[in-house]
C-alpha cells in the first residue's frame, strides 16, 4: 500500500474517532490483587505449548460507535478501535492454563501519548496491572538538526512513524521481568480490551508461551553448528544521536559540553552529540539504530555511554538485534556509575566479548530500559510501602497524627495482627537489603535506608503500645524516604555518545578523556564565558523585520519555542524573532530605560493590569481580528487581563481545581464522593472519626511573602497567590454572589452573601478543625487526606511520583451548592494552587517597534497548533510531570489525557469563573487571609472582622483608582462603566 493511501485512511479515522466522539468514561474499581498474588493463586497451573491466533476483526461484542474493519492497512487486515469503549472476542481454549498474550497493533493518530488499554477476561480484570497496558508509539526526527547564526545545533522536532508493531502484554512499570501470564479456562473464554487512552488498529491477539532466550554458551554452539564466522578488519561507529526510531518523544538528541571526547565537540557552542540522559530512564523506553555491515558474521558491540546519576549503583539495558534478544545475558547489560563516558563491551570480560550475529547489509540494534534484577526488588519494596502506609493509616485512625505519648492506645489489640505485620515487613526489608547489596556489590545509602527502616519496625514490634505513639512522625518520614528510594531506584538513566560495531579482534576507541584533554577543555570553556551571550536563544537578527521577545522559565522551554519559531513562524510570516530568556522582574526597569522587549511571555497574572493602567502595554482589542482570536479561550481565562472594554494580554495557561480522591480508602470506608458542600460536611465527619482529613486549598505564607523568582511585588501581593481564599470564593460564587461591585470600584464583601460565604469558610476550620497548612502530596500519598481539592496539575505529580498508588486514586468534579431546580452549581475561581504565577499571559509593550508583527506573533503563539506542539514538546523534554495546562480550549483536548480524565476536566472547566484584577486588588487576597486568620486564631466574630478588613481593602482600591484618574464614587461613574465587565454577556 502506498504511503499516501495509509495517510488517507489515518486521516479518515482521526475524523471519525477524535473529532468530538462522544466520550464514554470507564470507572474501574480498585483491584486489590497484584500480579504476584494472581500467579500465586493460579498455583501450579499448566503452561500449554499452544499458539492461538484471534483475528481482531472477528470480534463478538463492542460498544464503540466508530469501530471499523479495514481490509488493507499497510498490507494487513485490521480492526480500528477508538480511544473509548471496549471490544470483545471469544476464544476456544483446548487446554486450561497460563498463557502469554501478544498483540499486533498499528497506532492511529491521536493526542501523541502512549496508547493504553485494560484487559478483562471472562468479565473480570485479573489483577491491577492489567488495567495499565501500554502500547508505545514510534518516533523519529522530522529532519536533521539545523545550525543557527550563532553556530549552535538546533534539534529537530519529533514526528510519529506509523508502522505495525507487536507487543507482549507486560508490566508498564517494569516491575515484572517476564511478560504477564493470564489464566484461561478450558473451553469458551471471552477476552475484552477496554480503551483508556488513544486509538489504535489491531491485527490479532495471540495466546502462546513466550520462550526466554538461550544462555550465551548455548547460542555459541548454534553459531558453530550454523558455520558462522568472525568478521575481520571491520569497525563502524554509529553516532547515538542519529537513532532511527525511539519509543518516546523524550528521546531526542541532546548536547553535552562537559566532555571533550564526545563527537562532535565544541567547548562553547551547542552540538547535538548524544542521546538519552535523564529522559531515558523509564522501563520500556527504547532507542533503535540502523547499522550496515559488509558481510554476514559475528561481531562485537561497544557502547560509549555515561551513567553519572546513580552513585554506587548501575543502570540496565536489554539488547535486541533485528527484533530478538540474542541470548540470555543480553537481557541485562550493566552500565556502572562514572563521571565520564565509558566504553561498555558486553561480555564475560573485556578480552572475552559476547559475539553477535549480524546479517549482511542493514540490521536494527535496539536498547531498551529494563530494571533487571531490580524489578523484583522494587515490586516487593512497593508492596512493603503500601502495606506500611496502610498500617500507618490504621494507627492514626486510633492515635491521630499527633498522639499523646503518655497515653496507652492498646494498638496491639485494636489493629489485627499488628506485630506480625510489622515483623513480616521488617524481614522483607532485610532480605531486600541483602539482595540489593549482593546485586550492586556496594553497601551505600540505598542499602542503609532499607536496614534502618527494618530496624525501626523491629523496635516498634517489640513494644508497639509504648513506642509507636512516640515514633509516629519518624515512621512517617521513613516511609516518605522509602517512596523516594523506589522512585530513584526505578529510574535507569543513560547518556550515549555512539555505538561501535567491530570485528572481534578490533581495538575499541578510548572513551574517557586524558588529563591534558580535560585541562584544555576547561580553559576553552572559561574563555568562551566571556565571548558568548548565553541569554540569547537561537538565531539573532540585527536587520530586517524583527521583534524582540522575552520569556521567563527554563532554557529547555525557551529553546523549544525558538525551534518552533524558526520552523513554523518566521518562514510563514517573514517576521524574525530575537528570543531572550529573562526574569520577569527585569521587564519594568528595562521598559523605563527603553530597552525592553516588544513582546513578553509567561508574565504573571497580576502584572498586566499594573502595566496597562500605566499605559505601558497595548490594548489588544485595537486589532481587528481580536474577537476571533478570543474564541480560542474560555472567557474566564481572559477576565484577569480585561479592564472595562479593554483586553491587554492573551492567556497562556489556566489551572483550576478538581477533587482528588483515594479510591482504595473510600471503598474501604464505604464513603461516596461528595456532590455538595452538605455532603462534604458528612464526609469530613466520617474521615475525622478515623483521624483523617479533607484537604481544602491553603495560602502558602512563604510564597505570598516573597513571590516567585523575579516577580518582586507583582505576584506576591496578588489574590492569585492566596489559594486559600478560593474556598470562600467557591462558596460565594456558587450562591450567586460577586467579589466586586460594578467596575471594580469596591468589593462586595459587605454583602450578606459574602458574609455568609466567609462565615462558612471559617467554620470549616473552627468547627471541623481542618488543617490550615499541610504537605498535600504526602498527606494524600500516605492516606491521611484521602479527599483533596487542588489544581488539576496535581494529577501529573501523582502519575510520576506515587507509583505505588497506581489505580488507587482519581479526580472528579468539585462539590457544589444545590440549586432550587435540583441541579448542582460547581462554580470555582482559578487561583494559585501552589504557584504565584497562576494563569500567565502574553503582552505587547506600548513602545513595540512593530505592533502588527508583535500581534502576529501572539496569534501564532496562542494558536491551537502551536500550543499543542509546545505542550507535547515540553512533555517530551520533562516527562508527564510537565503536562502543559494550556488555556487554549482545543489544545487541551489534544494533549495525551486519558478519556475519563479529559471528560472531568472539560466539565469542570465550564464552571470556572474568571477573577478580575482591579487597581488595588492586591489587597483583597492579603486582607481576606488576614481576616480569616484573625477569626481562627483570635476567635473574633466573622461578620465584624470581614467588615473591618473590607474597609481597608476598599480604601486601598480608592487610593489606587484616584492615583490613576479613575472614579472613586459610584455616583460619579459614567453609565457606560456601571457594569460588571468581567461577566460574560449572553449572545
Amino acid at each position: 500500500m502506498k504511503k499516501r493511501d495509509i495517510f488517507i485512511i489515518i486521516t479518515v479515522l482521526i475524523f471519525m474517532m477524535l473529532i468530538r466522539t462522544p466520550i464514554k468514561a470507564r470507572v474501574l474499581e480498585v483491584i486489590d490483587m497484584d500480579y504476584m498474588e494472581y500467579l500465586s493463586k493460579a498455583g501450579k497451573a499448566d503452561r500449554p505449548d499452544l499458539e492461538l491466533i484471534i483475528p481482531a476483526w472477528d470480534y463478538v461484542d463492542t460498544d464503540m460507535d466508530n469501530i471499523q474493519v479495514i481490509d488493507n492497512l499497510a498490507g494487513i487486515k485490521a480492526l480500528a478501535t477508538s480511544e473509548s469503549g471496549y471490544v470483545e472476542w471469544e476464544v476456544e481454549i483446548p487446554e486450561s492454563g497460563l498463557y502469554n498474550i501478544e498483540i499486533k497493533y498499528f497506532p492511529l493518530e491521536g493526542r501523541g501519548g502512549d496508547i493504553e488499554r485494560a484487559l478483562v477476561i471472562n468479565g473480570e480484570m485479573p489483577f491491577d496491572g492489567a488495567r495499565f497496558l501500554e502500547f508505545p508509539r514510534v518516533w523519529t526526527d522530522e529532519y536533521g538538526y539545523w545550525i543557527d547564526n550563532q553556530g549552535n545545533h538546533i534539534r529537530s522536532p519529533q514526528k510519529e512513524v506509523f508502522i505495525w508493531q507487536t507487543k507482549l502484554l507486560e508490566d508498564s512499570m517494569g516491575y515484572s521481568s517476564e511478560p504477564y501470564l493470564f489464566y484461561f479456562n478450558q473451553g469458551s473464554n471471552k477476552v475484552r480490551l477496554v480503551s483508556r487512552r488513544e486509538p489504535m488498529a489491531i491485527a490479532y491477539l495471540k495466546l502462546f508461551q513466550y520462550a526466554s532466550p538461550l544462555a550465551y554458551e548455548e547460542v555459541v554452539k548454534e553459531y558453530r553448528e550454523k558455520g558462522y564466522k568472525k568478521v575481520d578488519d571491520f569497525i563502524c561507529i554509529v553516532q547515538a544521536e542519529d537513532a532511527l526510531y525511539r519509543s518516546s518523544k523524550t528521546l531526542y538528541p541532546v548536547y553535552d559540553k562537559a566532555d571533550p571526547t564526545v563527537e562532535p565537540y565544541h567547548p562553547a557552542q551547542i552540538r547535538l552529540n548524544t542521546i538519552g540522559g535523564q529522559s531515558w530512564n523509564k522501563a520500556g523506553q527504547w532507542i533503535a539504530w540502523k547499522v550496515d555491515v559488509p558481510e554476514a558474521g559475528l561481531y562485537k558491540i561497544g557502547i560509549k555511554a555515561k551513567q553519572n546519576v546513580r552513585s554506587g549503583s548501575f543502570t540496565v539495558r536489554k539488547l535486541y538485534i533485528n527484533g530478538q534478544v540474542p541470548f540470555k545475558e543480553a537481557e541485562a547489560i550493566r552500565f556502572n556509575y562514572s563521571n565520564y563516558y565509558q566504553m561498555v563491551v558486553p561480555g564475560k570480560s573485556a578480552e572475552d566479548p559476547y559475539l553477535i550475529y549480524l546479517d549482511k547489509g542493514e540490521n536494527i540494534i535496539k536498547l531498551e530500559v529494563v530494571l533487571g534484577d531490580f524489578a523484583d526488588m522494587i515490586a516487593n519494596t512497593n508492596s512493603v510501602l503500601y502495606e506500611l502506609s496502610t498500617i500507618y493509616r490504621q494507627i492514626i485512625m486510633i492515635t491521630s497524627r499527633n498522639p499523646d505519648p503518655m497515653r496507652t492506645y492498646q494498638l496491639e489489640n485494636k489493629i489485627p495482627s499488628l506485630v506480625d505485620r510489622l515483623q513480616k515487613q521488617s524481614k522483607t526489608l532485610r532480605r531486600l537489603a541483602f539482595e540489593l547489596e549482593e546485586y550492586t556489590g556496594e553497601k551505600g545509602d540505598h542499602v542503609s535506608l532499607l536496614n534502618s527502616l527494618a530496624h525501626q519496625l523491629d523496635l516498634l514490634a517489640e513494644r508497639p503500645d509504648d513506642r509507636i505513639p512516640r515514633s509516629l512522625a519518624e515512621l512517617r518520614d521513613n516511609l516518605a524516604s522509602l517512596g523516594s528510594w523506589i522512585l530513584m531506584t526505578t529510574e535507569q538513566p543513560l547518556q550515549m555518545d555512539y555505538l561501535v560495531i567491530a570485528g572481534p579482534d578490533e581495538k575499541m576507541p578510548v572513551a574517557s578523556p586524558s588529563v591534558w584533554q580535560v585541562l584544555v577543555h576547561e580553559l576553552k570553556s572559561f574563555i568562551a564565558s566571556f565571548t558568548h551571550d548565553y541569554n540569547q536563544i537561537g538565531n539573532v537578527y540585527d536587520e530586517g523585520k524583527s521583534i524582540k521577545v522575552w520569556i521567563g522559565g527554563g532554557r529547555d522551554q525557551a529553546q523549544t519555542l525558538k525551534t518552533m519559531i524558526e520552523d513554523s513562524f518566521t518562514p510563514v510570516t517573514g517576521i524574525q524573532v530575537n528570543l531572550e530568556l529573562i526574569q520577569e522582574g527585569v521587564i519594568l526597569p528595562a521598559t523605563l530605560a527603553d530597552k525592553g522587549p516588544d513582546v513578553a511571555l509567561s508574565v504573571s497574572q497580576a502584572v498586566p493590569i499594573n502595566f496597562f493602567i500605566r499605559k505601558a502595554i497595548v490594548d489588544l482589542t485595537e486589532f481587528e481580528d481580536f474577537p476571533e482570536v478570543a474564541t480560542r479561550f474560555k472567557y474566564s481565562s481572559l477576565v484577569p487581563f480585561k479592564y472595562r472594554d479593554s483586553v491587554f494580554a492573551l492567556p497562556e495557561q489556566q489551572i483550576f481545581p478538581v477533587l482528588f480522591y483515594r479510591t482504595d480508602i473510600l471503598q474501604e470506608m464505604g464513603v461516596d464522593l461528595p456532590q455538595t458542600w452538605d455532603d462534604v460536611l458528612h464526609v469530613i465527619a466520617e474521615l475525622q472519626k478515623n483521624n483523617m482529613d479533607f484537604g481544602l486549598p491553603y495560602s502558602n505564607i512563604e510564597q505570598i511573602a516573597v513571590g516567585g523568582i523575579g516577580e518582586a511585588t507583582s505576584g506576591a501581593g496578588s489574590i492569585v497567590a492566596h489559594a486559600g481564599v478560593s474556598t470562600m470564593l467557591m462558596l460565594l460564587y456558587q450562591s450567586g454572589g460577586e467579589l466586586y461591585k460594578v467596575d471594580g470600584i469596591e468589593t462586595n464583601l459587605d454583602s450578606e452573601l459574602a458574609i455568609d460565604a466567609f462565615t462558612r469558610w471559617t467554620e470549616l476550620y473552627e468547627l471541623y478543625n481542618l488543617p490550615l497548612y499541610y504537605d498535600y502530596a504526602n498527606y494524600f500519598r500516605m492516606g491521611e487526606m484521602p479527599l483533596l481539592i487542588t489544581g488539576y496539575t496535581f494529577r501529573n505529580h501523582l502519575e510520576v511520583f506515587a507509583p505505588e498508588l497506581r489505580g488507587k486514586w482519581g479526580f472528579t468534579l468539585l462539590p457544589g451548592t444545590l440549586r432550587e431546580d435540583g441541579s448542582i452549581d460547581r462554580t470555582s475561581p482559578a487561583l494559585g494552587y501552589g504557584t504565584a504565577n497562576q494563569g500567565p499571559g502574553a503582552i505587547i509593550m506600548k513602545n513595540a517597534r512593530d505592533k502588527e508583527a508583535a500581534w502576529e506573533f501572539l496569534k501564532w503563539w496562542t494558536s491551537t497548533e502551536t500550543q499543542v506542539r509546545f505542550g507535547r514538546e515540553l512533555e517530551s523534554i520533562m516527562g508527564t510531570a510537565a503536562r502543559y495546562p494550556t488555556a487554549n480550549i482545543e489544545a487541551l483536548q489534544l494533549l495525551p489525557w486519558r478519556v475519563e480524565e479529559l471528560e472531568v476536566l472539560l466539565e469542570q472547566w465550564e464552571w470556572v469563573k474568571g477573577l478580575p484584577e482591579v487597581p488595588g486588588g492586591y489587597m483583597v487576597g492579603r486582607h481576606l487571609d488576614n481576616a480569616f486568620r484573625k477569626v481562627i486564631y483570635s476567635h473574633e466574630p466573622p461578620r465584624e472582622t470581614l467588615l473591618e478588613y473590607n474597609r481597608k481593602i476598599n480604601k486601598e482600591i480608592s487610593n489606587k483608582r484616584r492615583e490613576f484618574g479613575l472614579e472613586t464614587e459610584l455616583e460619579k461613574l459614567p453609565a457606560e462603566y456601571q457594569k460588571m465587565y468581567w461577566i460574560e454577556e449572553a449572545d
